[in-house]
């Protein structure tokens, strides 16, 4: 009876561990992973393939091609397509989540040799758009945006943002946040420009 309690507080602890397709990643907050980001993208997955890599045959990768609606960061062209390699089998089966017509903001590392880049901090700097009810644009990262916002200090990036999204930085734990919001604080961060 005893070991009840220990089994579930073990299975408990593991459970985020299920949940980490591929690999395992430092929690970063927006600061860290746009500052770390060499490309800056938001824009419309228009085709994903999965294939090996040309050069390195059995490493198997994902091929994603991005119609380009805005830049913050790098040139990307009308079309970006880059090539991110597949941590986790389960990937090759879902292509490692990118879906044809999804909307996303991806802050993507500096390419390697290899050619191969991919979200900074894996899901914690790839975003999905998404529109509620009143047409307002929300972005979620692929850990529910958990501390996104945190160990950022509010007053030095304050004079840079509005009050609301200062308000944001202060406030938010996890979940949706206002896509112009998480925009207007990327740029700050990072220094990106408009």
């Amino acid at each position: 009876m005893r070991a009840i309690p220990i089994i579930l507080l073990c299975g408990v602890l593991a459970a985020p561990t299920l949940a980490q397709r591929g690999a395992l990643t430092v929690p970063q907050n927006i600061g860290q992973l746009s500052q770390r980001a060499g490309s800056i993208v938001r824009g419309q997955v228009v085709s994903v393939r999965v294939e090996p890599h040309p050069q390195l045959a059995n490493l198997m990768t994902v091929v994603v091609s991005l119609r380009v609606t805005q830049s913050f960061r790098g040139n990307p062209g009308a079309l970006l397509t880059f090539r991110q390699f597949i941590w986790d089998i389960r990937d090759k089966y879902d292509a490692a989540g990118y879906r044809k017509g999804q909307d996303l903001l991806l802050l993507l590392n500096p390419v390697s040799s290899y050619g191969l880049t991919s979200p900074v901090g894996m899901d914690q700097g790839r975003f999905e758009i998404s529109r509620d009810v009143h047409g307002t644009l929300f972005a979620v990262n692929g850990v529910g945006n958990l501390g996104l916002f945190s160990k950022i200090a509010a007053p030095q990036i304050s004079s840079k943002i509005s009050a609301a999204s200062s308000s944001l930085v202060v406030r938010h734990r996890s979940g949706p946040v206002p896509l112009l919001q998480l925009e207007e604080i990327i740029q700050s961060s990072s220094g990106a420009a408009r």
